[in-house]
């Protein structure tokens, strides 16, 4: 039994906390040094949740004492350059690549913010259908023609969707980052109308679970989401979208509809489905603290009753494996590379 930084007593299979020693050792870093450095990056990336990486919380991470919280095992990832399972943090995902490890070398050797953005998008694989290693390619000549200028794809419209606490907002920003496309964000676009509205209703502003909600308020929120990626695809414009779309992504008329009103402007979709497990979308969840969320946290067990993560959209799309954070890790050392913080 350990002590968690999140839920107090609790297992965790796999964690191995003499690796941390071990990579810190092998960086030639004190405790003190690895706190100041853990702390530097943790800034650098836009991480919260870092405040107190001194040499006693540090410590404590390395003999098992405390587990990280997922600010903390980010941070480490950046600054050894390395996993979540190699650092030891958990054991590895089925094909989850653990060999290799980013050299602490500067950046522009070897062309290393080039591989360190090859690596965060194979988290991206075949969903049902879905060329994932040709459509990596195209994020990746997407991010390259940023310095050159001129695409000769045609333009994207990609929807990133997912649970709550999955990662998808992340993994969006991260792609917008990448290619330099728009990114269209349903909490911050609607949330000015959606929470007045519901107060006018006579509910909460943060209510997200009543079927008021579900009736009157969703189909307006999805409905001027929706308005917003069609000016983009009016004007020929790539974007990426996120929202959790559990119901549109999953019905096939939905998103036929979708594909064929874009291909009318010349725009190809891209349904993005990004994987996590339950554990870690409440870790997520725990840590963010935003507002709308109180009432899955209160209600943990009848929520996480309307969670299938086994869930895939209904037609051809492509599949992001977070899992335990494994893609934004990812992400988070692309960013770095590429010299960009998490948002």
């Amino acid at each position: 039994m350990v002590l968690t930084e999140d839920f107090g007593v609790g297992k965790r299979a796999g964690w191995r906390p003499d690796k941390l020693r071990e990579h810190r050792e092998a960086h030639g870093l004190t405790l003190e040094e690895a706190g100041e450095q853990l702390r530097l990056v943790a800034e650098q990336a836009g991480l919260k949740g870092v405040p107190a990486a001194n040499p006693q919380t540090l410590s404590q991470h390395e003999t098992g004492e405390s587990y990280p919280g997922p600010s903390y095992r980010r941070a480490y990832c950046l600054l050894y350059r390395a996993t979540e399972p190699s650092l030891g943090f958990r054991p590895a995902l089925p094909g989850e690549e653990t060999k290799f490890e980013v050299s602490p070398l500067p950046q522009q050797r070897n062309g290393l913010h080039v591989i360190a953005v090859e690596r965060a998008l194979t988290r991206i694989t075949d969903g049902d259908g879905f060329d994932s290693y040709s459509w990596q390619q195209r994020v990746m000549e997407a991010w390259k023609r940023r310095r050159t200028g001129g695409d000769p794809h045609r333009p994207c419209v990609i929807l990133v969707g997912g649970y709550a606490g999955s990662g998808k907002t992340e993994f969006a920003r991260f792609l917008t980052q990448l290619t330099g496309w728009p990114l269209v964000d349903k909490d911050p676009l609607t949330r000015p109308l959606v929470e007045p509205l519901l107060a006018a209703l006579g509910s909460q502003a943060h209510d997200r679970h009543t079927e008021l909600y579900r009736t009157k308020v969703r189909p307006a929120e999805y409905a001027a989401l929706m308005q917003a990626v069609y000016s983009h695809v009016s004007c020929g414009i790539s974007a990426v979208v996120t929202a959790p779309f559990i119901a549109e992504l999953t019905d096939r008329q939905w998103m036929e509809r979708l594909i064929n009103k874009c291909a009318a402007h010349g725009v190809d979709v891209a349904p993005v489905w990004v994987r996590c497990d339950v554990e870690s979308m409440h870790e997520y969840i725990s840590h963010r603290g935003a507002a709308r969320d109180a009432w899955k946290l209160e209600r943990w067990d009848e929520y996480v009753a309307t969670v299938n993560v086994e869930l895939r959209p209904a037609v051809p799309h492509l599949v992001v494996d977070n899992r335990m954070g494994a893609a934004i890790s990812l992400a988070d050392q692309a960013r770095q590379a590429i010299g960009v913080g998490a948002a």
